[in-house]
């Protein structure tokens, strides 16, 4: 991963510790995955598009199944949500699960920097979960 998706990855495990119950990184599983999607999904709809969104979402899947295989079970339903496949082999262990939701929302994050850069896309995450601590972009345009 690059130095901009590790950050990403970092923001993407502190969201889906947020849509736990516990608010614990350990128990985060794959249902928070769709939490933080959903999310995520009105604003960049609103940035984007519902079609946006959902294009959006379809290639920050295809660029995480490459780095974790098991993912081929989820898809993205025409209306941009995502769904388990069931016939699909999901065999992850809870620390897999947590790893390939966060690089799942890591890559949906770092497109979306790609697209309407790093403050907006920040700024859109303080809006949609306002208790998430300010993530500072620094005079170089990294966050801190």
């Amino acid at each position: 991963m690059n130095r901009t998706n590790l950050r990403m990855l970092a923001i993407a495990y502190q969201l889906l510790a947020r849509e736990t119950s516990t608010g614990e990184p350990s128990d985060i599983h794959l249902a928070a995955v769709v939490c933080v999607s959903e999310k995520l999904r009105r604003p960049i709809s609103m940035l984007a598009g519902s079609t946006g969104f959902r294009a959006l979402l379809t290639r920050s899947l295809s660029l995480a199944r490459a780095q974790v295989p098991a993912l081929a079970a989820i898809q993205v339903k025409p209306d941009g949500t995502l769904e388990w496949n069931m016939g699909g082999d999901l065999s992850l262990s809870n620390g897999e699960a947590v790893q390939s939701g966060a690089i799942l929302i890591a890559e949906l994050l770092g497109l979306l920097s790609n697209f309407i850069g790093e403050a907006l896309t920040l700024r859109l995450l303080q809006d949609a979960w306002p208790d998430l601590p300010a993530i500072e972009i620094d005079s170089r345009g990294e966050t801190t």
